[in-house]
C-alpha cells in the first residue's frame, strides 16, 4: 500500500491480519520492523538455531525485496537475544547472507521474545 510518499510492507496474509507493516519505506529508505525467523510452513519457529537464523536472515531478504533492496542495501541492523552466548553460532550464518562491506550492527542481549524466538532482527535501509 502506497501513500504519501510511503510505501508500507506487509507481513504475510498467512498468518492472519497484524497490527503492524514489515517495513516502511520512505524515499529511498526502507524502515525494517522486527523479523523473526519463522517458518512459513509450520509457522512456528524451528528448534535448530542455525535454521532459525537462515530462515531469519531469508524473511528479512523477502521484505527487502519488496521494496526494490537487497541485503546489501541494509545500513544498520540491530539483533535483539535472550542469550548473548549465541553470539558466534548466530554469526557463523549470518556472515552466508553479507558480503564486505556489512552494515553497523548491534547484537543486543534482551529478555524473552515472541513465540520462543532466540533472534528477532530490525533495521534501516537506503537504496543506492
Amino acid at each position: 500500500m502506497t501513500t504519501q510518499n510511503r510505501t508500507y510492507i506487509p507481513p504475510s496474509a498467512s498468518f492472519g491480519p497484524l497490527p503492524f507493516s514489515n517495513g516502511v519505506l520512505v524515499g529511498n529508505t526502507l524502515y525494517l520492523a522486527g523479523h523473526l525467523g519463522f517458518d512459513s510452513a509450520t509457522k512456528k519457529v524451528p528448534a535448530d538455531l542455525e535454521q532459525e537464523v537462515r530462515l531469519l536472515m531469508e524473511n528479512l531478504r523477502d521484505t527487502l525485496a519488496k521494496a526494490g533492496m537487497t541485503l546489501q542495501d541494509a545500513v544498520v541492523l540491530q539483533i535483539f537475544c535472550p542469550d548473548v552466548g549465541l553470539f558466534d553460532r548466530f554469526n557463523a550464518v549470518y556472515r552466508t547472507f553479507f558480503a564486505d562491506p556489512f552494515p553497523a550492527r548491534a547484537f543486543l542481549g534482551s529478555g524473552p521474545l515472541l513465540f520462543g524466538a532466540h533472534f528477532e532482527i530490525q533495521g534501516i535501509a537506503v537504496k543506492q
